[in-house]
């Protein structure tokens, strides 16, 4: 089965040559794709550098998996799974997997991020989609543990390829050693995410964006609170579909009388 391997980190992070070296070796064609820039924060967006109305492509080499066919993409994350399901890549990847984002992706914030984007857009184009995520401090100190998410990664993607086209995971991973990790729970999305932004400064024609850590408890059994006491956490997700059952039939009346 061929795999492709994006993030919204940037073709120079670690947590996406951890998570290509852990996908080989579960068995997988992986080929690597991601932005040529940081991209955090890009959503499904399929937004790219253009010359001459090509997007701009430039081939890697990563020293870690040099068998590894690597290209950085100067665009989005949900651009480039857009193209790889589309034509680009022959033949065309069966799964995605995006990340290992260096930051928690949980709560309905997940809507905002490129790393979940890449995901849900392989869903949308009929493919299978995995977003892995370490919850790393918003200001970090001492090592991280990508071995952790690593460890659980090939249990993860049995569950994937078990489960029908379309399927979409969120994995999130404690930043732990592997020994203080508790066991992998399924968990619903939070109200926030554990990070929100905050406008810091107003001036003239412009404003400054901040981040800051949710302070308030989150609610027991969602993600948030499950990542917090150490258990990772996984999580089924729904792309964009309709909602009829919000049109009550008051509504509709309403409309069809004006329309009328």
């Amino acid at each position: 089965m061929r795999a492709l391997v994006t993030n919204d980190d940037g073709i120079d992070s670690v947590g996406l040559a951890v998570l290509a070296r852990a996908a080989q070796a579960a068995g997988l064609e992986v080929v690597v794709a991601a932005p040529a820039e940081q991209s955090s924060g890009a959503s499904a967006a399929i937004t790219a550098v253009r010359r001459e109305g090509r997007t701009v492509v430039h081939r890697r080499e990563l020293p870690e998996l040099p068998d590894v066919p690597a290209y950085a993409v100067e665009a989005q994350p949900g651009h480039i799974v857009v193209a790889a399901l589309s034509g680009w890549l022959d033949p065309a990847p069966e799964v995605v997997l995006s990340g290992i984002n260096h930051g928690a992706n949980v709560g309905r914030a997940v809507l905002h991020s490129g790393t979940v984007g890449a995901a849900l857009t392989a869903g949308v184009r009929d493919a299978r989609g995995l977003a892995v995520s370490l919850d790393v401090a918003l200001h970090p100190t001492g090592e991280r543990h990508w071995d952790a998410a690593a460890e659980l990664f090939p249990r993860v993607l049995e569950l994937l390829l078990d489960a029908p086209a379309t399927t979409v995971l969120s994995l999130n991973v404690p930043d732990r050693p592997l020994v203080e990790q508790r066991e992998l729970r399924h968990a619903r999305l939070a109200k926030f995410g554990s990070v929100q932004a905050r406008v810091d400064e107003v001036g003239d024609g412009a404003l400054r964006l901040g981040e800051i850590e949710v302070g308030t408890r989150p609610e027991e059994g969602t993600d948030s609170a499950l990542l917090a006491a150490g258990h990772p956490t996984l999580t089924a997700l729904r792309s964009v579909a309709e909602d009829p059952d919000r049109l009550v039939p008051e509504w509709l009346a309403s409309a069809d009388r004006v329309r009328a």
